[in-house]
């Protein structure tokens, strides 16, 4: 089936025309063929399309078959299009196959966080109106509790191996060919729930379209990804920004994606780069600083890197520099959100300033706004407002939230506080609800984080507002450090003073506690909330 244009040309379906000023999908449009069944028609049947740690290879052409077949598995259940399909899947091929192939048959994937406790999966499942949940057996504690709790709950409970109704026993039974579910570009394809640091997670609703958008416009026009390209990322599936580097890029560009389905730490991490080869590599600027922490130690191969991206949290200075000289490897340092997709703001291969997010992707828009709405100057702080394609079109369930959030014509309150300099560039201030107050001027706890950072001896570094005798807000910095052993009034001296002699006199920490880890989410961003409480 194939449409036709006013012209009479002939527009054949599931089709996406790229160029600098747009993207252009046909009439009819399933995302599950551009990224999956595009690759046997173009000659890649036979290509690796994964890689695990496990030793497990995926090729394409036995990817599409797979997906096919957990498609029409859903398909058999009684699942119909638009019904959600709640996944908690670790980092592993069957991911793949059931997001592909929920999407191909016109149901919902839902993959959440799978570090999320009992009371947060019911909730979610409870929320989303699930009829199937699948999960990954490592789950069970949490996952079997959330469904107990559910009354009627969901009608289908499918794990990936193990005991019950598996995933592997439905494939089998299942068709080896599937016909896309004729949608269009702007049709719901997938949700991503937020963290809910700020209350419960919201499920945002990204359309068909979106995952095209952000592999072209970053992965490709940004990173300048290609099928030659092996995508390693330690940021995991479930997270927006793990699914593009481990998922969506790669195969847009008929690439190779290594999965790995442990803990990331250094020690791990350093091991599948040296395995696996891969070119390009996504992590985050805890992780990044953990690795430097023990590069001396574990003594890494990253000969195979072209090219390193952080995003999660903003990138201090000294890491990327720390990174450049023990490597020699660049670290793209930029920002996204579960609500745009990925990464909207990015540094640029030769186009790097330390401390700052970067310039809009290609495709994106960014302002900065005050309280009243309206647009601020270069070098004043206010609240990040981003357009592009990738936007989800709303929250579920939430219309006071999306309203707030997202703002028509595809423009999103990211929530976060910046400032552009004169040269177009966007520096990260904090969360709006971590900027501190001292002595009546907005203060950046990443101003100060990052300058404590440049002490050899920190490793990770974490700002908050406290209130001292006089009741009056001033910085409190709670410092993670390369050699506990180091921990003293000596120490906590020098930080104050590199503090006092290279930011403002009113912004040097008054309290200094040295800890042993820093509270963060499971994609390693910073919770502040917890430190303030």
């Amino acid at each position: 089936m194939a449409a036709t244009t006013g012209k009479g040309e002939t527009v054949q379906d599931h089709t996406v025309t790229t160029n600098d000023e747009e993207i252009t999908f046909s009439p009819i449009f399933n995302v599950a063929v551009p990224f999956i069944d595009r690759h046997l028609a173009e000659g890649r049947a036979a290509r690796v399309a994964i890689r695990t740690n496990h030793g497990e290879d995926v090729t394409y052409a036995e990817l599409a078959e797979r997906v096919n077949r957990a498609g029409n598995a859903l398909l058999g259940l009684g699942l119909s299009p638009g019904d959600r399909m709640v996944m908690v899947v670790k980092d592993d091929p069957a991911f793949f196959y059931l997001f592909w192939g929920a999407i191909k048959a016109g149901i919902v994937p839902v993959p959440l966080n799978t570090l999320l406790r009992a009371k947060d999966y019911e909730f979610i499942i409870g929320d989303s109106q699930a009829s199937a949940v699948v999960w990954s057996p490592e789950y069970d504690p949490e996952v079997g509790p959330a469904l107990e709790a559910l009354s009627p709950g969901p009608a289908h409970r499918i794990r990936t191996e193990g005991d019950g109704l598996t995933l592997p026993a439905l494939m089998a039974d299942a068709g080896s060919e599937l016909a896309p579910a004729p949608t269009t570009a702007t049709d719901d394809a997938f949700w991503l729930y937020s963290s809910g640091s700020t209350g419960n997670p919201k499920g945002a609703i990204h359309r068909q379209r979106d995952m095209v958008v952000t592999s072209q416009r970053y992965g490709v026009e940004t990173l300048g990804a290609s099928g030659d390209d092996v995508f390693f990322s330690a940021a995991k599936l479930f997270f927006a920004y793990g699914l593009g580097n481990a998922m969506t890029f790669p195969l847009w560009v008929g690439g190779t994606s290594i999965l790995f389905d442990g803990r990331p730490t250094p020690e791990t991490m350093f091991d599948m780069i040296r395995r696996f080869r891969p070119t390009l590599y996504f992590g985050v600027p805890t992780l990044y600083a953990a690795q430097l922490a023990s590069f001396d130690e574990l003594d890494p191969d990253t000969s195979s890197v072209r090219l390193c991206v952080s995003a999660g949290e903003a990138l201090p200075p000294e890491i990327l520099h720390r990174w450049k000289e023990r490597t020699g490897l660049d670290i793209l340092d930029g920002i996204g959100s579960t609500e745009l997709l990925h990464i909207f703001i990015s540094n640029r291969l030769g186009d790097i300033k330390p401390g700052a997010s970067g310039r809009p992707v290609p495709g994106y828009r960014a302002r900065i706004v005050d309280e009243d709405g309206e647009e601020v100057g270069a070098g004043e702080a206010g609240r990040l407002l981003v357009q592009g394609a990738s936007a989800a079109r709303a929250y579920w369930n939430n219309p006071d939230k999306t309203a707030r959030t997202m703002l028509g014509d595809d423009w999103v309150d990211t929530g976060d506080t910046y400032l552009r300099d004169d040269d177009g560039y966007f520096y990260y201030q904090g969360r709006s609800d971590d900027m501190l107050k001292v002595g009546g001027i907005w203060t950046s706890p990443f101003e100060i984080e990052a300058k404590l950072m440049e002490h050899p001896l920190v490793l990770e570094a974490a700002v908050v507002g406290r209130t001292d005798e006089a009741d009056l807000v001033k910085p409190a910095a709670y410092v993670v450090l390369t050699d506990p052993e180091a921990a003293g009034d000596e120490l906590e001296a020098e930080l104050r003073s590199l503090c006092k002699q290279g930011l403002a006199p009113y912004k040097y920490p008054r309290w200094i506690e040295f800890v042993d880890e820093l509270p963060k989410t499971a994609t390693g961003k910073i919770q502040r909330f917890r430190l303030r409480a």
